[in-house]
């Protein structure tokens, strides 16, 4: 890898991360960045992040070893194509995209002259783009890896390479259970913390006096829902079954609290909030 380059399609907050991290720690050749504005690419070099940016395709991609592409995931399903024709003979094609299924799908098309494998870095922030940007974003964060049947054991091994060295732990799944498991720990609390923001929103019109007595409790349950919406517009319309599986499976646990609430059944109650604290102590202790 010390003699590869690395083209990162797109550069905000996953890509851009990458980018540091890959500079940082000299991993390869050289990082190149292809960009859609004139101006990002100016900013990516005049910051240092990469060693050259460009908006031209050709310029970005003939002599890319890897690419990564880091943009929303509805616009990295038509980039995969628009830019097929530049790929050279045997680069890795790879994304940091938060669904595989929609992905695998298209990779599955491109030419037999290159080696695409999904994959996706399990971090982030609620903030995007450049700015918010940092060199250890990926550190102890778990990088899934998604192949599919053509990709070649050579691919797969310079990925979780890759991944290593930014010091996340790569962990392969196939792209739809990853979509599964994604949609219950990743997609649907985005929906919870929305759908909680826009309740108090109700009681907030009735009294307003409610923003002035939140406090940390509230600003933890829906720190997410302040995400970039578009890019989450993305992500769950490219994965709306599981989504709407795993909201549905939250209705269930919902109706069984209202149940308890309403019945003054002590019981169940306590059951089912000590089920929940047990698991999430479990996992965070």
């Amino acid at each position: 890898m010390k003699d590869a380059q690395i083209t990162l399609v797109g550069l905000g907050l996953m890509g851009g991360s990458l980018a540091m991290r890959l500079k940082q720690d000299q991993t390869c050749r050289v990082v190149v960045a292809l960009l859609r504005r004139e101006e990002a690419a100016r900013e990516a070099e005049s910051l240092g992040v990469v060693d050259r940016a460009t908006t031209n395709p050709a310029n970005a991609l003939r002599d890319a070893d890897i690419v990564i592409f880091g943009t929303p995931v509805r616009i990295l399903l038509k980039q995969l194509h628009t830019f097929a024709d530049f790929y050279k003979s045997g680069a890795i094609i790879t994304d940091m995209g938060s669904t595989k299924r929609a992905i695998a799908a298209e990779m599955s098309k491109l030419p037999p002259r290159v080696y695409p494998v999904g994959s996706h870095p399990m971090c982030g922030k609620e903030v995007a783009g450049l700015s918010a940007a940092e060199a250890t974003l990926y550190q102890d964060a778990t990088w899934i890896i998604s192949p599919l049947s053509r990709t070649p054991q050579g691919a797969i091994k310079i990925l979780r390479e890759l991944a290593l060295s930014l010091g996340a732990r790569p962990l392969g799944l196939e792209p739809d259970r990853h979509d599964k498991l994604t949609a219950a720990i990743s997609h649907a609390p985005y929906l919870l913390s929305a759908g909680l923001v826009l309740a108090a929103q109700t009681v907030a019109d009735e009294d307003e006096t409610l923003w002035k007595v939140a406090a940390s409790g509230f600003r933890d349950t829906s720190r997410i829902a302040a995400s970039d919406v578009n890019m989450m517009m993305d992500i769950l319309l490219t994965n709306k079954d599981a989504a709407s599986d795993m909201l549905q499976r939250i209705q269930q646990q919902l109706n069984a609290l209202v149940q308890a609430l309403s019945t003054d059944d002590e019981d169940a109650l306590h059951s089912l909030l000590q089920t929940a604290a047990a698991q999430r102590r479990a996992l965070y202790q």
